[in-house]
């Protein structure tokens, strides 16, 4: 397929325009990144989002991929003199890898198999004369005796015969026909059943709902998949394939047994039956097994994606003193109080809990450190001993006159974080128990730039992670990170090194190098003066420049995502509409141009400046809120003074809760309480969902019914279901 034929099939694929898939294809050949074409290139992608792009990036290279594994199969082929007319244009109009490596399986170089080492003994042509000349007259024992040579182990004309059915075995199970015929009625008609370890102590309670358990693989969801796999792995389950063998097996022989009454129809038969339970059921079945793990690994990527964004892109809580605790037992909770700009200001340990029960103290080290430092709020990390940290700051913050109000958040990934090369760089002489603290005062002031230093794989957002193919989440999670980062911008004079890292084109040399140029030289006062940073070339200033953000009296439009290849259109569009460029830094100024926006024709403005519409609608835009972050419209989490227990939860309550997961089934709300609690995806809604992700998301807030505690189990059921009869929130 040619590099136009690759392009037409991308855009049948996608249903995109045929232009907008050249000039996008162009623009990746030219290194440029996803982020940048999907922001600053619109003109020629047709406004397409980066998920398009993406999805257009990820089939070129898969189809790039398929037409060199052509050429590789045609030139082994060829070299073996196998290669006719019909093979070559059917490897060249196969359209997946799949299909390719089929058609190659018969040409394959392969190790010792019966078969091979049939022709060795020179029955090939013996198992030939089976496939092609069914004959209806003959004695298959006379011609079989012709190939009788005791020297190569073939001493009867029985040895001859089974030889010659193992070669045929292999050419009717290797058909790419009748593979491709198998694999369909595997994936349509299998079924895959389970059974419990037959040793008891291998049994594991929490699988016993598969210890006897049977469905049908085309209607298996990924999460019971997975669960199956994880089962297995761990030595509780046994797992197979089941099928209509029969029905696959007539199939087949109706494809190489052209004559009921020919002299080779029962040797054809058992080699058919052969091959078919030595050589394609556990082909198939691997296939099958690895397929049904592809894709339901494929969704639980897609799940964890999802979380990590809505985690990454929650609300940001500025202009706030933090103190930030990470709760323990036996070695304390360790404190961080943290300045509204994330400065670590104080550290300590209390040791409120068992076995020190030093409760008194304490409450006098949490008191002064909030009287000096002027502490708005307390974050307290979800981990082990984090409902008996909430209940000590409950108690405080009700016999204080501070005013203060306390939140739970995710610690996931913070030990992952202390114990980190960047860990001991931002923080050489803490404790790395002390850093997680740091870490999670920061994730209430900016998720986004906290958890970015964190490996996204210890975000603890997603369903069965630890069971998938790590390379392939990490590229995933690398990417929505990259994402986030690149839609929200970064403050150039404020970033980490691994914020900075995630900015479209920026290395994390680079990264490194921009922050050490600002320890060096002081903060930035124009984009431009990126291109002094060692390293940071001209491809890289392109890439990156729009995602960065300066207040700067010298680049005023830096405070905007306003890219500087287009600040001689900002900069007229202004003029146009009796402002400038410095009007951005005062709050006044930018309420005036607001409402001079609000009469804009960009249509027109377009011909006149000689711009393009989809830009110029983004310079309108940046212009009409500079220094937006958009996260700041999103809900902020749920502050709290007081604390529940699962004690004090009934049926009927209603409470407010922050979403701290969301799975196939349904998801995990945080409402106060020792554990989260479940709203099952059928109390989602009144009307069917079709998936949690369309109600609700990582991070939200929501109202919810409790209608079953179960204390024993530690179990809170929860609905969405609430109705105006319903109690009010508790």
């Amino acid at each position: 397929m040619t590099k136009q034929g690759i392009i037409e099939r991308i855009s049948a694929e996608l249903s995109v325009k045929t232009a907008n898939v050249t000039s996008i294809v162009a623009l990746l050949e030219e290194g440029n990144t996803v982020p940048f074409i999907a922001r600053y290139r619109k003109e020629v992608t047709g406004s397409l989002d980066e998920v398009v792009i993406r999805s257009i990036e990820e089939r070129l290279a898969y189809l790039c991929n398929l037409e060199e594994r052509k050429d590789a199969v045609i030139r082994s082929i060829d070299e073996q003199g196998k290669l006719t007319d019909e093979l070559r244009d059917a490897i060249l109009g196969a359209s997946t890898l799949q299909e390719v490596e089929d058609l190659y399986l018969p040409y394959r170089p392969k190790r010792q198999t019966r078969a091979t080492k049939a022709r060795e003994k020179g029955l090939e042509p013996l198992a030939m004369l089976m496939l092609e000349r069914q004959d209806v007259d003959g004695d298959i024992q006379e011609i079989a005796a012709l190939y009788i040579d005791p020297e190569k182990d073939v001493s009867t004309a029985d040895d001859a015969l089974a030889g010659a059915r193992d070669i045929v075995a292999e050419i009717v199970m290797e058909d790419a026909k009748v593979r491709a015929m198998a694999r369909r009625h595997f994936r349509e008609q299998g079924f895959l059943e389970t059974t419990g370890a037959e040793a008891q102590d291998e049994r594991m309670p929490e699988y016993e709902d598969y210890y006897d358990y049977g469905e049908q693989i085309a209607n298996m969801p990924p999460h019971r998949i997975l669960a199956i796999n994880r089962g297995e792995s761990k030595g509780a389950l046994k797992v197979k394939v089941s099928r209509p063998d029969e029905v696959l097996l007539s199939a087949i022989r109706g494809n190489f047994v052209s004559d009921d009454n020919g002299i080779f129809k029962d040797q054809l038969d058992l080699a058919i039956e052969d091959g078919y339970t030595r050589l394609l059921c556990p082909a198939m079945e691997r296939e099958t097994r690895s397929a049904l793990t592809e894709k339901a690994e494929d969704h639980a990527i897609g799940v964890f994606a999802r979380n990590l964004r809505n985690l990454l892109m929650q609300s940001p809580v500025s202009g706030k003193v933090v103190l930030g605790i990470d709760p323990g037992f036996r070695t304390g909770s360790k404190i961080a109080v943290v300045d509204p700009t994330g400065k670590l200001l104080a550290t300590a340990v209390i040791y409120p809990h068992p076995p020190q029960e030093r409760r008194d103290e304490a409450e006098r080290i949490v008191g002064d450190l909030v009287r000096k430092h002027g502490v708005n709020v307390i974050t307290i990390g979800n981990g082990t001993a984090s409902r008996e940290t909430e209940a000590f700051v409950s108690e405080f913050i009700k016999n204080s006159a501070h005013g203060l109000s306390y939140v739970i958040v995710d610690e996931a990934g913070a030990s992952v974080y202390s114990a980190s090369d960047m860990g001991r760089e931002e923080f050489p002489d803490l404790d790395v128990s002390v850093r997680g603290a740091v870490s999670i005062a920061r994730r209430l002031q900016d998720p986004l730039a906290e958890l970015v230093k964190i490996d996204p794989k210890s975000i603890g957002v997603g369903l069965y992670q630890h069971d998938i193919n790590q390379a392939r989440l990490g590229e995933t999670l690398e990417k929505t990170v990259e994402s986030c980062v690149n839609y929200v911008g970064v403050n150039l004079n404020t970033a980490s090194a691994a914020l900075l890292s995630y900015v479209a084109g920026i290395s994390k040399t680079v990264a490194k190098n921009i922050v050490s140029f600002r320890e060096e030289n002081g903060p930035f006062e124009s984009r431009a003066g990126l291109q002094d940073v060692p390293r940071l070339g001209p491809k890289t200033f392109q890439q990156a420049a729009g995602f960065l953000r300066i207040r700067s009296v010298e680049d005023p439009l830096a405070i905007t995502p306003i890219h500087p290849e287009s600040y001689d259109v900002a900069e007229a569009v202004l003029i146009l509409l009796g402002s400038s460029p410095e009007d951005l830094l005062s709050p006044e100024k930018v309420t005036q141009l607001r409402r001079k926006l609000v009469d804009v024709d960009v249509k027109a403005l377009s011909e006149e400046l000689n711009a393009g519409v989809p830009t110029l609608e983004d310079i309108v835009d940046a212009l009409r809120r500079p220094g937006r972050d958009p996260r700041a419209e999103l809900p902020g989490p749920v502050f709290r003074s007081d604390v529940l227990s699962m004690k004090d939860l009934a049926p009927g309550m209603v409470v407010s809760g922050t979403v701290r997961n969301v799975v196939d089934f349904g998801a995990f709300v945080d409402i106060g309480v020792e554990r989260d609690g479940l709203i099952h995806i059928s109390e989602m809604s009144d009307s069917f969902v079709q998936s949690p992700h369309n109600v609700v998301a990582v991070g939200d807030v929501v109202r919810v019914k409790v209608i079953k505690v179960d204390s024993e189990r530690g179990r809170i059921s929860l609905s969405m279901r609430i109705r105006a009869s319903d109690s009010g929130e508790d």
